[in-house]
């Protein structure tokens, strides 16, 4: 690499020097057997679209290691006595509860990802999004990072949701990038405007 300074011109100024602009990476997608909603919804969208079978198997799940260990106690007793239980108790309640909220946060988060079946789910973005056109809001919030923190918040997390189990780690960024043609959402609110403007004309 040359370390030269580059020679001034007859004016007596510095010739104009090529900048280089950081090529556009668009977000990556994974296959899917079903449409793809977000590939990095925020941790709120999750928790707001998560179905009651969600909650069911998260329940289950929490409850599983406390349950567990009463069963063993009952049949294989440690003889610690109820002093030295009681904080193995609490303990596996406060893993089971750990455990019973990563499975009930990834059974929804994966519907986002068109892992796992996600009508409703379509249906209920498709719904917020329109909605939040028409009034003219930010599709996916507003927020004070510039566009190079987004892309970083999202490149953090994306796809973050089929990890759980290894690092649970969440989105609790509002960025712009998220996978899919946000295009679909105002063609169908012009959809919708165009049929309200002809519904109110008859």
């Amino acid at each position: 690499m040359s370390n030269t300074v580059p020679s001034k011109t007859e004016e007596g100024a510095y010739p104009p020097q090529e900048t280089k602009s950081r090529p556009y990476v668009p977000a990556k997608s994974v296959p899917s057997e079903f449409p793809l909603i977000d590939s990095d919804p925020h941790f709120k969208r999750v928790v707001a679209y998560a179905r009651p079978s969600d909650y069911a198997w998260g329940a289950a799940t929490a409850a599983a290691g406390p349950g567990l260990m009463l069963t063993w106690e009952k049949f294989a007793p440690s003889y610690v006595g109820k002093g030295g239980f009681a904080p193995i108790m609490r303990l596996t309640g406060v893993i089971g509860l750990g455990a019973g909220f990563l499975t009930f946060y990834q059974r929804s988060i994966l519907r986002f990802y068109g892992f796992a079946e996600n009508k409703r789910e379509v249906e209920m973005d498709m719904k917020e999004m329109v909605a939040k056109v028409k009034k003219g809001e930010p599709l996916y919030g507003a927020s004070t990072l510039t566009p190079y923190a987004q892309g970083m918040a999202s490149r953090n997390s994306r796809y973050s949701g089929v990890f759980l189990h290894e690092i649970p780690w969440f989105n609790f960024v509002n960025h712009n990038q998220h996978g899919v043609d946000t295009a679909k959402y105002y063609q169908q609110a012009e959809r919708e405007l165009e049929a309200e403007r002809t519904g109110k004309g008859l």
